[in-house]
């Protein structure tokens, strides 16, 4: 597109000043922003930075939840020419010290406390950050930090700086062109320093155009922005294609209100990981269980009909009249009030992406009306790379190419990506750029899959993390790690998996359970235990986790490349995996190498042979204080299927 992120601003404040723009929930109560009222708070931003001394070029970064006054920051920066970086609002002090070095950060925006408090933290290392701004000033009125200052003091310098130089705005935002960097996303670091993904105007703007006219999104839509700013995903969602097509953002009140507010406001364009997906279902599985006789007999009965003739009306297929009734029923009783006790009564379009969805878990989405999609995408592309048309959504792959979008398959099987939506550079790191970006324009992705006969795209695993068995009955077998992992994640008792197997004979693994979802089925059981490490070992559940484990080696054995790498032996981990341990991204992806290091002597036992393994690990907790956590993790063995070709 040729515009920028400031431009289109005041284009809508110009064509529809009165319309909301971003609502944003403060005890209780919804506040609208409208058109007008957010132009005028960019204005003053960037009238209060510039007089701080912010120019073109630099870097301010900007740490919080989704909230008005801090996308009204990131538009101020780029109406002066400046580049804002979003960094994890949960992200550890220490974390924040190389994007901010790295980038050569001098100003900051920071949400509250706990976001000041981390800078604040970290300043000796990081000297030229000189100015840091925060928007919520409780617990801050006694401190005393040189360049730290509110945002509201901020806003009324620039406001009587904006009313004696008229101009000084508009005439920043029009030197701006299109392909001038907009912002930049620090990758999740998963095997060494982050780096910071480049993004111009032009890039952003023009994957979040494609989208939108891919599902031909409006200025009506209605989106709730939940996730963090500083996933390139969620900045696509609800600040690209937010000014792309001008429909209003919606801001929770916290975390904790976000299915609550999921409700009041009724999205009609939602995006979630497949973990919320599946943290929504499991929620309502367990209240079903605890339902009456009547309701379970019910909600059973017009599950199945569901099952059977709900995706096909969602692809626009033939079904026949008295499954339609049947239907209809369904829909009047048990589809629409679960739709709308999720809070997808009015979504037109779901997307899900991040991680494999489990078949059962897509369909059942799909079956009770609700237009659930995969995409495929990453920082580097801008997220939209493709995207599945609404009667052609299918659960093992993401979609096909979007305009604008060349995809082709390397003979190691990657997938390379040619797109205007292409980052511009790695910052200061000209030799990962080139690593993944040729000469003529085509972007490595570092996923292998392929096309299928209907241009389907297909992801099997990271190139790099697909392996091959050594030794045993399947030596040289296929190993793709992630595609197992995924595999047992369907289950709603398993949260998390951790696969190892390249290089040896067999494959084992490590798993989290679900806490919420083993917990509420030992207690239908009567079976007592004391928290999440007690739970975990309990006998009943190494069966019950077994029995998820052996089901996905029977669908792995009817799998010409991967019935090599059915689980072997699993054992359950004694904690959950946690970012703030290092075992996870920030994204909530697996540190498979990390973990293998950390948890050396786990990985030793299954493959020895053992039966229980004694571990003590260290863990950090949010107040940042540390302790430990030790148990006697047993092991067990599972069955595995011979080999059998999969019917035609």
């Amino acid at each position: 597109m040729e515009t920028t992120f400031p431009r289109l601003l005041l284009q809508h404040a110009a064509q529809r000043p009165a319309d909301p723009a971003l609502r944003e929930k403060e005890y209780g109560i919804w506040q609208t922003h409208d058109w007008a009222a957010m132009a005028a708070m960019v204005a003053q931003i960037a009238c209060g930075l510039h007089l701080a001394g912010l120019v073109a070029g630099d870097h301010m970064v900007v740490m919080g939840a989704n909230r008005p006054r801090l996308y009204a920051t990131m538009l101020a920066a780029q109406s002066l020419g400046a580049v804002p970086i979003p960094l994890y609002q949960d992200a550890v002090a220490a974390e924040c010290v190389f994007p901010i070095n790295n980038a050569e950060v001098r100003f900051a925006f920071a949400e509250d406390q706990e976001q000041v408090d981390k800078l604040l933290e970290i300043r000796e290392q990081c000297p030229q950050l000189i100015a840091i701004y925060y928007d919520d000033p409780r617990g801050l009125r006694k401190y005393s930090e040189p360049g730290l200052a509110s945002l509201d003091v901020l806003l009324q310098t620039g406001k009587d700086f904006a009313g004696k130089n008229v101009s000084f705005f508009r005439t920043e935002v029009e030197k701006a062109k299109p392909d001038d960097v907009a912002a930049m996303f620090f990758t999740s670091g998963t095997t060494g320093n982050p780096k910071g993904v480049v993004h111009t105007h032009r890039s952003l703007l023009d994957r979040g155009h494609a989208g939108a006219l891919f599902d031909k999104l409006t200025h009506r839509e209605e989106v709730l922005a939940y996730l963090p700013p500083a996933w390139i995903g969620q900045n696509i969602f609800s600040y690209a294609q937010w000014l792309a097509c001008g429909y209003v953002v919606n801001c929770p009140e916290s975390s904790a209100t976000v299915t609550i507010d999921l409700k009041e406001i009724g999205p009609t364009y939602y995006f979630a990981p497949p973990r919320v997906f599946e943290a929504l279902l499991t929620t309502v599985m367990i209240r079903m269980e605890d339902a009456g006789w009547i309701k379970r007999k019910m909600f059973d009965g017009f599950m199945n009909v569901a099952k059977r003739v709900g995706p096909a009306l969602m692809d626009h297929k033939p079904v026949g009249i008295v499954d339609q009734a049947a239907y209809f029923l369904g829909n009047v009783f048990v589809y629409g009030p679960l739709r709308n006790n999720l809070g997808f009564s009015r979504v037109r379009v779901a997307y899900t992406a991040g991680e494999a969805i489990g078949p059962d878990l897509f369909t059942f989405y799909r079956s009770i009306g609700i237009n659930l999609k995969q995409l495929y995408g990453s920082t580097e592309t801008a997220v939209f790379v493709c995207l599945q048309p609404d009667d052609q959504a299918k659960a093992d792959t993401v979609g096909i190419p979007i305009s604008g979008v060349e995809i082709k398959v390397a003979e190691n099987g990657e997938i390379l990506v040619k797109s205007p939506g292409l980052l511009k550079e790695y910052y200061k790191n000209p030799k990962a750029t080139a690593e993944v970006l040729t000469a003529d324009g085509w972007y490595h992705t570092s996923d292998a899959g392929f096309l299928d006969a209907q241009g389907h795209l297909k992801i099997i695993d990271r190139v790099k993390d697909v392996g091959r068995i050594k030794g045993g009955p399947n030596d040289g077998a296929m190993f793709a790690p992630k595609y197992v992992e995924n595999k047992l994640k369907f289950f709603p008792y398993v949260k998390e998996v951790v696969a190892y197997g390249d290089g040896r004979e067999q494959v084992c693994v490590m798993i989290n359970i679900d806490f919420d979802a083993v917990g509420n089925w030992a207690e239908r059981r009567n079976l007592p235990y004391a928290g999440y490490t007690d739970l975990a070992q309990k006998p009943e559940v190494y069966v019950l986790v077994k029995e998820c484990v052996e089901k996905v080696n029977a669908d792995l054995s009817v799998d010409e490349h991967l019935a090599g790498s059915q689980v072997s032996r699993f054992l359950v981990l004694h904690k959950e995996l946690d970012a703030d341990d290092g075992e996870l991204t920030r994204t909530n992806k697996v540190r498979r190498g990390f973990i293998a290091e950390k948890y050396q002597v786990l990985v030793d036992a299954l493959y020895s042979g053992k039966n229980e393994q004694f571990v003590d690990t260290q863990v950090k907790f949010e107040d940042g204080r540390t302790g430990s956590i030790s148990a006697t993790l047993k092991i067990a063995d599972t069955k595995t299927f011979t080999p059998v070709k999969a019917a035609a």
